[in-house]
């Protein structure tokens, strides 16, 4: 039977508990599909990566079209902003090609100083209005989920939601160390619902009349396929360095990160913030959110083909070290926090650990000495609050799902490591 909402009378059941975390044995990166080992960072790059990146997009995220190239008009600014920390714009980039093309309205911030700088490319669960208290930010005219505190109303954000995310974006702090950011509405590339595809990318890129197919690719893809295209623009943009460009998100948006940064090799850094299941959580482990409550309660994430591993996870080609083993040799951080357990914060440590060897194809160190053992039942995480790796970062953070400040200084400290900076 298919494990679709549709056809499911009740929640599958799920636990936070390690004692009832199967015996499970992961795939092996380095092992091809026709059970030869994989031993250079050559063999890797001509065709393991590519094998990889294949079950991912038929099995899990769907497979994405082509993109057109994208054309940008500045509708706001360049203003200075923040107290004269920032140079602010918003850029609309055309995504699609035809007389009513989809758009995301790229909300731009970068130091106030000469030169081309390093950026964090990020979408947004609220919009550009909610990560500053500016009043001249202009709202979204984009779809929302309806709310019965009015910040919605008739599925349109109110001023009521003005700021309503800004301690997700602490701007001094970014733009002090020298980064800006770049970020836009996941909902301008889809509205995160199951009918969220008609009035975004994949409406107008699915050819009428034609159904969606077991491979082909759903929102979280769509998502993903919105960044690289904020990716052309950045590209182009004469205050951002397009060498240094740095994919992050949290939640669902750090799945979106990660499948981004995996496919796109343009993105110089990648992080994953409590992304969790479908993101940086070993689904084998059965933690948490499985495979078959992501499948019933976001029915719309992922790719048909996914639902088949429903309460059936041993039977995955693929799991999450391989997602994050494709972003090698580039560097990724992925953070946990400790009272989200429904993300399964072992699980993304996990899948950070058994992602090492491929980075070390390439001659770098991954989380590098990890003096823990992985037991059954036992807890062993790093200790919180304490970050640790080289080329693959880990911290897990005290408190609930959610990206703080403290998270934010972790990422700046590794970005400086990686893009050799010294702010």
């Amino acid at each position: 039977m298919s494990s679709t909402a549709s056809d499911q009378a009740t929640r599958p059941e799920t636990h936070c508990d390690e004692s009832r975390v199967p015996e499970y044995t992961l795939p092996d990166p380095l092992i091809d599909n026709a059970g030869r080992p994989v031993t250079s960072a050559e063999q890797w790059m001509s065709y393991r990566r590519a094998e990889i990146l294949e079950l991912f997009r038929t099995y899990m995220y769907g497979h994405s079209p082509q993109r057109s190239p994208v054309r940008a008009t500045l509708v706001q600014g360049p203003v200075v902003a923040l107290d004269g920390l920032a140079i602010r714009r918003i850029v609309r980039v055309e995504v699609t090609d035809g007389p009513d093309p989809a758009y995301a309205d790229l909300l731009i911030y970068t130091p106030n100083r000469p030169g081309k700088h390093p950026v964090f490319l990020n979408l947004s669960f609220w919009g550009n209005h909610s990560v500053s208290m500016e009043p001249d930010i202009p709202l979204s005219t984009k779809w929302y989920r309806p709310t019965e505190n009015g910040l919605v109303i008739n599925n349109r954000p109110t001023e009521k939601s003005r700021g309503l995310q800004v301690r997700r974006y602490p701007l001094d702090l970014i733009l002090s160390r020298g980064y800006g950011l770049a970020t836009c509405y996941y909902g301008d590339f889809e509205p995160d619902d199951p009918e969220g595809w008609k009035m975004g990318v994949r409406g107008k890129l699915q050819p009428p009349g034609k159904p969606f197919g077991p491979s082909d690719w759903a929102a979280i893809s769509a998502w993903s396929w919105g960044l690289s295209c904020a990716m052309d623009y950045l590209e182009t943009d004469e205050h951002v360095d397009p060498s240094k460009v740095a994919v992050i998100g949290h939640s669902r948006l750090g799945k979106a990160a990660l499948w981004a940064g995996a496919q796109d090799e343009r993105f110089a850094l990648v992080i994953s913030n409590c992304s969790g299941e479908g993101g940086a959580a070993i689904s084998r482990r059965c933690f948490g959110e499985t495979v078959a409550a992501i499948n019933y309660l976001f029915p719309h994430w992922f790719c048909e083909n996914f639902k088949k591993f429903s309460n059936n996870e041993a039977a995955l080609p693929i799991d999450q070290h391989e997602l994050i083993a494709l972003i090698a040799p580039r560097p990724v951080y992925v953070a946990s926090a400790s009272e989200d357990l429904w993300a399964d914060p072992k699980g993304e440590f996990l899948a950070a650990y058994h992602a090492e060897p491929v980075y070390r194809l390439f001659g770098k160190t991954g989380l590098g000495r990890v003096d823990f053992t992985f037991e059954r039942g036992v807890q062993d995480l790093p200790p919180a609050e304490r970050p640790m790796g080289d080329t693959i970062g880990y911290h897990m953070r005290i408190g609930r799902h959610d990206i703080l400040r403290y998270d934010w200084e972790q990422y700046l400290n590794f970005a400086d490591r990686h893009f050799a900076r010294n702010q």
